[in-house]
């Protein structure tokens, strides 16, 4: 029997893609890291060598790979889910965003496109056709939370509830700025402004949290894989956390324990 097609409340961060040099290396990297198997993606080819991350069978993440020469900032992006990616870039640029890239058709797979908000994180839009995004989260090596770090969480977060139409939730928490993104009561990502603690080369952008059942031992083994451990292992509300970066120096998180 045929599974019926996802369709994700829009404004839900629905997928994570990460732009690399070598495509070779870093499916080593992160195959050894996470046990990802990887599938090439025929219709995806138009923007590049590009492959689909799996576990036991389910898609993800996507990494690809850049043309040769060209030179950008590598960093892992969130999809946030759409039902009609024209309207949703116009309402991008309408609210004070930027859309760089888009909207296309990634062949019969969806429509993207990849914008900014005011602040110039990253982030990229997702209209579900064929491919409608992860298709699990939670098991060791899966995307499960998705922040926003940003200088001010309360100026952006404007932004993305007119939008996508979130409801926000301001926290407080030992003096931290922090808004919380609810769809339909649910928590679906975080911003957090962390003011002037933002970095020189790491301005403004989307992290994504992926689970493991160790983060003690995974960033060891990311050391042992050639990549970075960019914040050591430390105990938070949602679980034990650690911030890496991949040999390449894209930077992401993993977590022991991401209950929302």
């Amino acid at each position: 029997m045929t599974e019926a097609p996802i369709r994700r409340r829009p404004g839900t961060p629905c997928w994570v893609s990460l732009m690399v040099h070598s495509l070779g290396t870093t499916r080593e990297f992160y195959g050894a890291l996470f046990g990802w198997t990887f599938v090439t993606v025929p219709g995806a080819q138009q923007f590049g060598p590009y492959v689909r991350a799996v576990l036991d069978g389910k898609e993800v993440a996507g990494i690809g790979e850049l043309a040769p020469g060209r030179r950008m900032p590598l960093a892992w992006t969130t999809y946030l889910a759409t039902d009609d990616a024209d309207t949703t870039a116009e309402a991008i640029r309408g609210c004070g965003g930027t859309v760089g890239v888009g909207p296309l058709d990634a062949g019969e797979e969806g429509r993207l496109a990849m914008a900014s908000d005011p602040a110039g994180a990253l982030f990229g839009i997702w209209q579900a056709r064929a491919h409608t995004g992860t298709a699990v989260a939670g098991p060791h090596g899966t995307p499960v939370w998705n922040e926003l770090v940003t200088s001010e969480a309360a100026w952006v977060s404007t932004f993305y509830r007119s939008v996508f139409g979130y409801d926000l939730e301001a926290t407080d928490e030992s003096g931290e700025d922090v808004v919380t993104l609810r769809l339909d009561g649910r928590a679906v990502a975080t911003l957090h402004g962390v003011g002037e603690g933002l970095g020189p080369i790491r301005a403004s952008h989307w992290m994504t949290y992926f689970a493991v059942g160790d983060p003690d031992a995974t960033a060891r083994r990311v050391v042992e894989l050639g990549g970075h451990v960019i914040e050591p292992p430390w105990e938070t509300a949602a679980g034990r956390v650690a911030t890496l970066a991949d040999p390449e120096g894209a930077v992401f998180s993993v977590v022991r324990s991401a209950t929302r």
